[in-house]
């Protein structure tokens, strides 16, 4: 396993992070979380994330278990704040001070830890003056309840005032943690150089695509049985906007580049984003340990200029590109 400083931080972080958003407490049995964090321990894997939303809060829980009994100051534990949780009343949800103040405490105690190595504003909060909410984590920082804070899904003028303020509050604003592959780009055009000027890491999520660029998806055929797909509890509704048989035809004609440098389809994906130098790790799921042991061996594998050529040629226009679709996909206020 191969490691990287978040940020313009002492902070450093296994480069492949075990996240349980659609497994935990959702998709699999909670032995079989379990199974899937003991085999990241073992693969090398020390950053974990998930957030407080994720099953409404169920995953944490799961992950706070399976985490039980390793040694905490080995670790570095993700978690976020924003989205709706509990009851779902007016204020289980955004980046207030109130809901930021209760939320890291329910994390914290549902997680089995006294702190959280990193604590993320889950989307940008239009509804809350953005002083109160980075007063609000850096008061988290100060009470030793977060080392750092980050954010995921901003764009690159939101990371930007919020690092400001981060700053002049006396903490430090890390990370950047959006969705990024071969097939998601939008982050190249003013999110990255943004961060690399500010000092910021990306943590990215899906870097296979929902799974679509394992190839498991063949153009023109039926869904295969228990696939992220065919879930109709979150997995479905994210990977539709790659459910299309122009795309899907273009990632099988990336197996061929896959076999030539003897990796999967899966570990070329994960690969490929390492390849970013703004990228500190690249978060990866499983419903399988044997996924686990599969992913992480993208670690430490270097892409040549040909290679990464070879993959756009491939891609063409199916990749999706265009910076505006940070802002497009956020919410416009709060979600209740």
């Amino acid at each position: 396993m191969k490691f990287r400083h978040l940020g313009r931080s002492g902070l450093k972080i296994s480069e492949i992070v075990y996240g349980n958003w659609l497994t935990h407490g959702s998709q699999v049995e909670n032995d079989t979380a379990t199974a899937c964090v003991r085999a990241a321990l073992d693969a090398g894997i020390t950053s974990f994330d998930t957030a407080d939303v994720y099953a409404n809060t169920v995953a944490e829980q799961v992950l706070g278990d399976a985490l039980r009994g390793q040694r905490r100051e080995s670790l570095e534990i993700f978690t976020k704040v924003y989205w709706p949780t509990g009851p779902k009343g007016p204020n289980d949800t955004g980046l207030s001070r109130k809901h930021i103040m209760e939320s890291i405490n329910g994390s914290l105690k549902r997680l089995g830890t006294d702190y959280v190595d990193l604590y993320q504003a889950h989307r940008y909060d239009h509804d809350t003056p953005l002083e109160e909410t980075m007063q609000a984590f850096a008061d988290v920082v100060r009470q030793g309840k977060a080392l750092y804070i980050g954010v995921s899904e901003w764009t690159a003028d939101q990371i930007r005032a919020g690092h400001t303020l981060a700053r002049d509050l006396g903490v430090q604003l890390i990370s950047s943690q959006p969705q990024y592959s071969m097939l998601w780009r939008v982050i190249e055009g003013e999110v990255v150089p943004t961060c690399a000027e500010l000092g910021v890491s990306q943590i990215v999520w899906s870097p296979v695509a929902q799974g679509v660029l394992t190839g498991k998806y063949a153009p023109g055929q039926p869904l295969p049985e228990g696939s992220r797909a065919t879930d109709d509890k979150g997995g479905a509704n994210m990977i539709k906007r790659f459910m299309d048989d122009a795309v899907l035809e273009r990632v099988q004609r990336l197996r061929p580049i896959a076999d030539d440098l003897g990796l999967s389809m899966a570990q070329l994906a994960v690969a490929w984003v390492l390849q970013n130098d703004n990228v500190a790790g690249a978060i990866i799921g499983a419903s399988r340990p044997e996924q686990v042991a599969e992913n992480v061996a993208a670690s430490g594998v270097t892409l040549d200029a040909g290679v990464l050529a070879a993959i756009d040629d491939v891609l063409g226009d199916a990749v999706q590109s265009d910076p505006g679709l940070t802002a497009k996909n956020a919410p416009a206020g709060r979600v209740v």
